[in-house]
């Protein structure tokens, strides 16, 4: 008896490199991919992927127990990705775009924190190093189909809101001022200050959110984007992992990498991710942009707002 040739399906090419697995983990956790890893394998999988070129990734014993998880899960991780077997998966890990600042620049930071006496210039020129690794990375390995599709919502969707806490609120009032200049009806979602429920609700499903967070996540930002999602909404999150939780109720993700010496977390990047939105934006706005660009001009210069 003949075989049937319907019965050898064949797996889909498992990612090749490390910003494809990101993509992909992006894709689970939306529910846009035909894998699907479970909740405990997908966490693994962000937290392999937090790892960057770690040692402990080189066995796969040593990065169970890393993980505190069985070496039979990271098979079944990798077979589920469509590889061969841990060998493959490992291989892919540990593609040198993986990690956006090597380990090696985030140990000598953290030895430069801890060296009271240390000169500030050299203090100085490692953060500069790690803000000019970390912006090279994100434009190198950034998604431009997802970051086209990103600017054609903030371009034409009647209405943007930017929503962020704390250090990011700087990120969320940078992005509607820039947006501000080239399009109409940009704001912050709960300027000022009267509520991001209020915000929400008077938003259509044509409109579009932007949000803001890194880890440690902000748990209001999350709780926000999730209503927004789940009320029809296009959500734009800016973050800085695949495995963040804001990934899961995202319509269209921006990763950014953002490790430095820095006491906390560093906005350069995000800062750069923003102008090159913004540019974006005006781009494909065009002659729009222009003109917009022009009145606001005419309107600084008849209230004499600037000097030399």
């Amino acid at each position: 008896m003949k075989a049937n040739e319907n019965n050898d399906v064949r797996m889909p090419m498992p990612p090749q490199t490390a910003e494809q697995l990101r993509a992909l983990l992006v894709e689970i956790k939306q529910g846009k991919s035909s894998i699907n890893l479970g909740f405990k394998a997908a966490g693994a999988l962000g937290q392999i992927l937090e790892l960057g070129a770690d040692q402990s990734v080189l066995k796969i014993t040593t990065l169970a127990e890393r993980l505190n998880i069985n070496p039979s899960t990271l098979t079944r991780l990798a077979r589920n990705l469509g590889y061969g077997g841990f060998t493959d998966f490992r291989n892919t890990l540990l593609s040198e775009s993986l990690s956006p600042v090597p380990a090696f620049y985030t140990r000598q930071a953290q030895q430069a924190l801890q060296a009271g006496g240390s000169d500030i210039s050299e203090r100085v020129n490692q953060l500069a190093v790690e803000n000019k690794k970390n912006i090279e990375y994100f434009a190198s390995t950034f998604d431009q189909a997802e970051f086209d599709q990103t600017l054609k919502l903030l371009a034409d969707a009647p209405r943007v809101r930017i929503y962020a806490i704390r250090q990011f609120l700087s990120m969320a009032m940078f992005l509607s001022y820039g947006l501000g200049m080239i399009r109409s009806d940009v704001n912050l979602l709960d300027a000022p200050g009267l509520g991001t429920a209020e915000g929400l609700a008077g938003m259509s499903e044509d409109d579009v959110l932007v949000v803001f967070s890194c880890s440690p996540y902000s748990k209001q930002v999350i709780d926000v984007c999730k209503a927004a999602h789940g009320s029809g909404m296009n959500t734009i999150v800016i973050t800085d992992r695949a495995s963040s939780p804001l990934v899961e109720f995202a319509s269209h993700t921006i990763l950014v990498p953002h490790q430095t010496s820095f006491l906390s977390n560093s906005v350069t990047t995000f800062a750069f991710c923003v102008e090159s939105l913004i540019n974006g934006v005006a781009t494909r706005l065009g002659d729009a942009a222009e003109t917009a660009l022009q009145r606001r001009d005419e309107m600084i210069n008849s209230m004499n707002i600037e000097t030399p």
